[in-house]
């Protein structure tokens, strides 16, 4: 596409939009995969390296990046915000490296154990050069497996290492990779150009990777089975000091930690009134589940397998963005395609990869189905495709990469915290609720089922790791106690509540981040709406905060009320 199509340049290039934007190319120079997550030209088949050497390398270069921003003057507003978060994030990156979480960053959905496999679900496959770069990055997933075992030596080394519970959680999932079996051989088995059959050598080069790969996950298996279990760390809870660095990371703010704590206590108690009023409105004296029950029953909200999921997704999703287009955002056309997609994978996740820097790959939303569900329910999932679609991560992505004349690379493509992304989309969908779009009881409901599962998380993460005592007087947080607290605080089956509390055990900070995310977005609307008085205009303090794009939110906070 031309620069026309996605946003002419208007804005001369800075020193700091250049410091930015040669970290970016650095940084993919060192790990390819940031090619294909944002479409940039380069390796799309390689892998940085895991190892420590690795990692060293990237710490060098945080270093250097630094340096030369810190002695930068802003040219300009934006300047100051480029300057301001990507100093903030490469200290981060810097802090968090010396206390060590690359020895032991393992859990059961973000970490190089999954990461290495998860890039081929962005690879493009439409032409036989597209299915030669993912034979070519299949062959090369030993090598990024090999650094990645090192870098957990070093940590068996250091006596640094990841909880039991996380090798045990990535030692099932990796079950299914055995001899002619799993991921890779699938892919490599469905291999088409469209709808035209590969040629015979690639399809040898592709079946023959596939196996290299499996083989990997089998060694690296062994390896967490026979090698780093022996060293694993008993104890799940990371402890105040390195729990208030990733609460940073995945913030871009500092919190008081006990506060929000308490915090989160109340907003769960807030989400159950809620819930149960609404309960009442849906079939008179109900309860919550009841509630939930006499929904399950009913056959008009439901969808009967994943083509039909996958065609309401795309129906609803066309009909916010047309209805939002015109009447509460300015969105672009390029924005405007969004694809709703059924994963190759069968995790139970939902979630949404950006358009490329060009958008001459869209932004998708996915929807990774569970083997064996056949059926969903609309009411509960309609606040979802507003989450992950418009005006959720879709909407605030699309903008910041839409909007290059004047976001360099790295803040197009490249910046942002979870609390921002997460934070907006829970926001979006409470924006949503007020904008008329949940009217029907039952889809409020659902959404009020996903923010009651925000707070709780909150609450839970916050409590196991910095050692609480249990709500209930009895104890410090554990597994048990935490797995029973999140099961009577969410409408989910029990292996996805395992699979859920599981994942903040291994990922500190990262699930009270929607939460919290949502709540400093609502604190800088009311600060603004205060500031600017009678003058206060919801969709132009939409479109600005959509405009600075993706940063941490203490530099959003900053932004917006400082001009």
């Amino acid at each position: 596409m031309t620069d026309e199509t996605v946003g002419a340049s208007s804005r001369p290039q800075t020193d700091i939009d250049r410091i930015a934007e040669d970290f970016v190319h650095r940084a993919a120079a060192l790990n390819p995969e940031i090619n294909v997550w944002t479409g940039l030209e380069g390796d799309k088949a390689g892998y940085g390296d895991y190892s420590p050497e690795g990692r060293a390398a990237m710490t060098e270069l945080a270093s250097d990046v630094l340096g030369r921003l810190q002695a930068a003057s802003p040219a300009d507003d934006i300047d100051w915000v480029t300057k301001t978060d990507l100093a903030r994030e490469l200290q981060l990156e810097l802090d968090i490296e010396a206390a060590g979480w690359g020895d032991r960053d393992l859990n059961n959905l973000a970490s190089p154990a999954s990461s290495i496999r998860d890039i081929f679900d962005v690879m493009p496959t439409a032409a036989d050069d597209d299915w030669d770069a993912i034979a070519q990055r299949m062959g090369n997933v030993p090598a990024a497996i090999d650094g990645y075992i090192a870098s957990l030596r070093a940590g068996i080394a250091n006596g640094n290492t990841p909880a039991a519970r996380q090798i045990d959680n990535v030692l099932e999932q990796y079950a299914d990779y055995a001899a002619g079996t799993g991921f890779f051989h699938e892919l490599a088995a469905g291999a088409k150009a469209g709808e035209a059959e590969l040629p015979e050598s690639l399809r040898a080069d592709l079946a023959r990777a596939a196996g290299e790969a499996t083989d990997a996950h089998e060694r690296f298996a062994a390896f967490l089975r026979d090698e780093l279990a022996a060293s694993a760390n008993p104890v799940d809870a990371v402890g105040r000091e390195f729990y208030s660095l990733m609460s940073r990371r995945f913030l871009g703010a500092e919190i008081d930690l006990d506060e929000t704590y308490a915090w989160g206590i109340e907003e769960l108690d807030r989400m159950r009134s809620e819930q149960e009023s609404i309960a009442n409105e849906i079939k008179l004296g109900a309860s919550v589940q009841e509630a939930i029950a006499f929904l399950d029953q009913d056959e008009s909200r439901k969808l009967h397998g994943t083509d039909a999921l996958k065609a309401w997704m795309q129906r609803t999703s066309d009909q916010a963005i047309e209805e939002l287009g015109r009447s509460h955002f300015d969105i672009a056309e390029p924005i405007r395609a969004l694809e709703c997609m059924i994963a190759p994978t069968e995790t139970g996740g939902i979630y949404y990869t950006g358009p490329a820097d060009d958008f001459s790959r869209p932004g998708r939303m996915w929807w990774s189905v569970p083997k064996g569900i056949t059926e969903f329910d609309t009411w509960r999932e309609l606040t979802t495709v507003y989450h992950e679609g418009v005006p959720g991560h879709h909407l605030q992505i699309a903008q910041q990469t839409y909007n290059r004349g004047e976001l360099n690379l790295w803040r197009r493509a490249f910046a942002g915290t979870s609390g921002h992304a997460e934070g907006w989309a829970l926001y979006a969908e409470r924006l949503m609720e007020s904008l008329g779009y949940l009217d029907d009881p039952a889809d409020r409901l659902g959404m009020l089922d996903g923010q009651r599962m925000r707070a709780a998380r909150v609450v839970l993460d916050i409590g196991v790791h910095l050692g609480k005592p249990r709500l209930d007087g009895t104890g410090e947080w554990d597994f048990d106690y935490a797995f029973e607290f999140m099961k009577q605080n969410v409408n989910m089956n029990e292996p996805f509540v395992r699979f859920e509390v599981n994942r903040y055990f291994g990922w500190p900070g990262q699930a009270p981040s929607y939460k919290i995310g949502q709540r400093i977005f609502e604190q800088i609307r009311d600060e603004a709406a205060d500031a600017a008085g009678d003058a206060f205009d919801l969709k132009q303090f939409h479109m600005r905060v959509l405009n600075i794009g993706g940063v941490g939110l203490d530099t959003l906070r900053q932004a917006v009320l400082r001009g």
